[in-house]
């Protein structure tokens, strides 16, 4: 008898002679199978037979705070000195420094949020490097077109359509709704569109998601007053975060870097995106990734240069 395959193997199997997905692609992928997990399914009971509900395999999850030795800039001018911190210090440190230079703002309904998001990223084999500058101008409410770049490639979004969800939410409403308590924001995320059951603790099965979702989170270059502090504190609470020194984000600027690595058999088992904070004040400098599209696989440094809210699509502040 065959030995029995779990969902994940499955979906990595199924159509495997197709090109592989880009990541932007496999995160909404992820995005539509987490939400298809959690909404209700009516299905005619003489006819087909409800699937189990998906559930990602944990074993051993690793501790949240994984402490690395650092070297710290002196303010004084002395020589550097090194010393310890743990994932929990930097992800704490870059909450209270963003609550500390956070200009809340307040769109309208009618308006654009603009981001200009500069990216760099070389083949791991080695060759020339490119610079890609993404500007986008996505609307506030969702009601009208807007206007985005991926790495260079532009176009234009239609309107939100009625049960249409994409995560992170571009619509500044839904961005609003989430808590800023970061305990309620695990809860939150984790169970989805309804009502969160906040008396239901986290369990290991609960976490690569829930960490994918937070991360996408940080990955907005705008979120409204509380959100992005609320996030990093919930980041710092997630299994098998770990902290990674002399990160360079896409500027060229190094710092101390925090990635999550989840338990086999996900598709974070060998680390995700690194997310760089200053090593002394831990403000969030940019992030480093990877993906493979064609064949090649890149080394990404990227970070954003500008945000803000505008009238309309391609007016530039």
């Amino acid at each position: 008898m065959s030995e029995p395959r779990n969902e994940l193997q499955l979906l990595r199997e199924w159509d495997a002679d197709t090109p592989p997905l880009t990541d932007p692609a496999r995160a909404r992928a992820l995005f539509r199978l987490h939400q298809a997990m959690l909404t209700p399914t009516t299905l005619a009971p003489a006819t087909v037979r409800r699937r189990p509900v998906l559930r990602m395999a944990v074993a051993g999850v690793a501790a949240a705070a994984v402490a690395t030795s650092v070297v710290i800039a002196a303010d004084d001018g002395s020589s550097p000195r090194t010393q310890s911190v743990s994932a929990t210090t930097v992800l704490h440190g870059a909450a209270a420094e963003e609550r500390r230079l956070e200009k809340p703002i307040a769109p309208r309904d009618d308006q654009f949020i603009y981001t200009k998001e500069i990216t760099k990223e070389t083949p791991t084999t080695g060759g020339r490097t490119r610079t890609y500058v993404d500007e986008n101008w996505n609307s506030v409410d969702g009601s009208k077109e807007s206007y985005v770049s991926e790495l260079g490639h532009k176009q234009w979004v239609p309107v939100y359509r009625a049960g249409q969800g994409d995560w992170p939410p571009r619509r500044w409403t839904l961005l609003k709704q989430l808590p800023t308590d970061p305990a309620k924001l695990l809860i939150a995320l984790r169970d989805g569109p309804g009502k969160p059951d906040y008396n239901r603790p986290m369990k290991a099965a609960d976490w690569p998601m829930t960490q994918y979702l937070v991360a996408g989170l940080l990955r907005t270059p705008v979120l409204p007053k509380g959100l992005r502090s609320a996030a990093y504190e919930a980041l710092a609470t997630v299994p098998g975060i770990k902290v990674l020194p002399h990160q360079k984000d896409g500027d060229g600027r190094v710092g101390i870097g925090i990635q999550y690595v989840g338990p086999a058999g996900t598709p974070w088992a060998h680390g995700g995106p690194i997310l760089v904070f200053d090593a002394k004040t831990y403000r969030y400098l940019g992030m480093r990734d990877r993906r493979t599209a064609g064949g090649t696989t890149y080394d990404q440094w990227s970070y954003v240069a500008a945000s803000v809210v505008v009238d309309r699509a391609l007016q530039r502040p």
